[in-house]
């Protein structure tokens, strides 16, 4: 797992005149770090667009070279959470496994970006009802698109190696089981993380979400 966010920042919606891609997804990792930082620590209404690019390196100018506000910054946290995600979970498909093994990786590589992107989730739904309303429909859709990709990587998993079939239903179930269980460390690791390691919870979690597939799945023909 990597100790810094890689994920694609090139938001559409949010105008730029740069004309680089990757200096847009550059920059705009830039200030998502410096942002969240900032938002926790003096909050979201007290964080001006000055100190963030004060923050991030940058001069007022620059700043809106990439974004146009305060409100599209935490739209591209949301979009960096999802983009994390994303590739923590192909990496974690991209092996040779197709068992029980390769669902394990799968939730231990989402956990860990819970782990590192800790004040990311806790700002997006401490402050998310800021976000303009096309943001907010934006930001849930965003939510439903990381729990799709637990589905559609239990469906592809279901009926190979020792993983029984599943219908829809079950891993839909179980693909919101494993979003929900992964933001819970970011919720209440400050209970937690007095209790666990990350990789103790990973354990206590995988073995429930393993019995959840085992227990309603149904046995390979």
């Amino acid at each position: 797992m990597k100790n810094k966010i890689t994920a694609n920042l090139n938001a559409e919606g949010i105008p730029t005149q740069i004309k680089n891609p990757e200096l847009v997804r550059e920059r705009r990792r830039q200030i998502v770090d410096a942002t969240v930082h900032l938002f926790v620590e003096h909050g979201y209404h007290k964080t001006t667009t000055r100190m963030i690019a004060r923050a991030a390196g940058f001069s007022i100018g620059s700043l809106y070279e990439y974004v146009g506000c305060k409100e599209d910054v935490l739209y591209l946290v949301c979009e960096a959470i999802h983009g994390e995600v994303q590739r923590a979970v192909e990496e974690a498909l991209s092996g040779s496994g197709n068992g029980r093994s390769t669902l394990a990786e799968v939730i231990r590589e989402y956990f860990h970006v819970c782990d590192l992107m800790n004040d990311h989730i806790l700002l997006m739904y401490q402050v998310s009802q800021f976000l303009p309303k096309q943001w907010q429909i934006k930001a849930l859709e965003n939510e439903l698109r990381i729990t799709d990709i637990f589905i559609n990587a239990l469906l592809r998993l279901a009926g190979k190696g020792d993983i029984p079939d599943i219908d829809h239903k079950t891993a839909s179930l179980v693909g919101h089981n494993i979003s929900v269980l992964g933001q819970m460390w970011a919720f209440r690791r400050w209970y937690l993380a007095k209790n666990f390691s990350i990789d103790e919870y990973i354990a206590y979690q995988t073995k429930f979400i393993l019995g959840l597939v085992f227990q309603n799945g149904q046995p390979k023909e």
